[in-house]
């Protein structure tokens, strides 16, 4: 060998190494403490015997490692999908059409991979403590409430809602979109400040939460289609809508005088139909009254008309008869009241007789009665 050949001053036959004769003699090499000194070639020599001899346990330990890589194989290739879930398997990255259900399914692992979706009725809340601390930390911005809208006239309403979804394509909602509730929540917020951006507050309030609802869901089911997420969603459900907790006060205040201010009209209104309650009575009383004076002035008009008519068709039969009669009741009537006493003439003729004037008698004894009275 060629590092056997090192010896100083030494030829080829010179076999003392580098160091020159060994004090032993002949031989091969010797350590200074008197062993011999092994050359490379005898280490390679025994590596290679020992490595003839095979593999601790032979054939058996080869058996048992297939084994083994079969059974990890299988378990890896085995799965099982849940009653409340579907499964997507993947070749090669690409999902298969076929959808798994439930129970027990086969694929070729790891050349195929399963995705399982759920099936459940999920609830997305926006405007809650809960949400916020979700956009925290997902975007890093601090406290900044996404239930802060500016609603048509000029106000800021804080709107926490939520959105109930559920999932009908399992393969565009795995592979369409990458975030797919963070989408979900993007699209609600969207579509809730542009609804209570055209409305007034005091509808997003109280008066008209049922429309504002319908409104935003119609939108979100438009903006998901749009990108094929893969989701169906049913409800849009408004929990709370209110001002921001730093003008509550002040908020409650104009609610109150709100309050007031209805009340006050109910009382006006009140009172003016009782007002006008009475003076429809009145009014109507009167009308009454005047009705019945009218038809008391026709009747006796009517009744005086007769009246004349039938004198006067007896006036035309016997005017002479009637004229008298005429005469006699208008001399009754004007001087049935009358203190004149009329004497005919007697059977003598002597004219009229001297009586008694009882009249004058009784007219001066009432002014006596009287005089007397006050000197009294």
């Amino acid at each position: 060998m060629p590092w056997e050949n090192n010896g100083g001053g030494g030829g080829r036959n010179n076999n003392g190494g580098p160091w020159g004769q060994a004090p032993g003699g002949g031989g091969g090499p010797r350590r200074p403490g008197g062993g011999n000194t092994p050359n490379l070639e005898d280490i390679l020599n025994r590596g290679r015997d020992q490595f003839r001899g095979g593999v601790p346990g032979g054939r058996w330990a080869l058996i048992g490692g297939v084994l083994a890589l079969i059974a990890f194989w299988g378990i890896n290739s085995v799965y099982t999908i849940n009653s409340s879930e579907v499964g997507v398997e993947l070749r090669f990255g690409t999902p298969k059409p076929e959808l798994s259900g439930e129970g027990l399914h086969f694929h070729v692992w790891p050349i195929e991979s399963v995705e399982r979706v759920p099936l459940t009725l999920n609830q997305t809340q926006i405007g809650t403590a809960s949400s916020a601390t979700q956009t925290s930390n997902r975007n890093q911005a601090g406290g900044a409430s996404d239930g802060m809208m500016l609603s048509g006239d000029q106000n800021i309403v804080n709107v926490q809602f939520s959105v109930f979804w559920a999932i009908n394509d399992p393969i565009a909602y795995l592979f369409n979109v990458r975030d797919q509730e963070a989408m979900i929540r993007y699209a609600a917020e969207s579509a809730m400040r542009e609804v209570v951006g055209r409305r007034p507050a005091q509808e997003v309030y109280s008066d008209d939460r049922a429309g504002i609802q319908t409104e935003v869901l119609e939108i979100i089911r438009n903006v998901l289609t749009s990108y094929g997420l893969g989701v169906d969603v049913t409800q849009v459900l408004i929990e709370n809508a209110g001002p921001p907790a730093e003008v509550i006060d002040a908020f409650n205040e104009v609610q109150r005088a709100r309050q007031d201010e209805t009340r006050l009209q109910e009382e006006a209104r009140s009172y003016a139909n009782t007002l006008l309650g009475d003076a429809r009575g009145r009014a109507a009383a009167l009308r009454e009254d005047a009705a019945a004076y009218t038809n008391r002035v026709v009747q006796e008009a009517t009744g005086e008309a007769e009246r004349f008519n039938a004198i006067y068709a007896e006036y035309v039969n016997s005017p002479e008869v009637t004229r008298k009669r005429l005469f006699l009741e208008t001399m009754e009537e004007v001087l049935g009241s009358s203190e004149k006493v009329l004497i005919e003439n007697g059977a003598s003729g002597q004219g009229v007789v001297p009586y008694l004037p009882l009249p004058e008698l009784r007219s001066g004894a009432t002014t006596n009665t009287t005089t007397t009275t006050t000197g009294n």
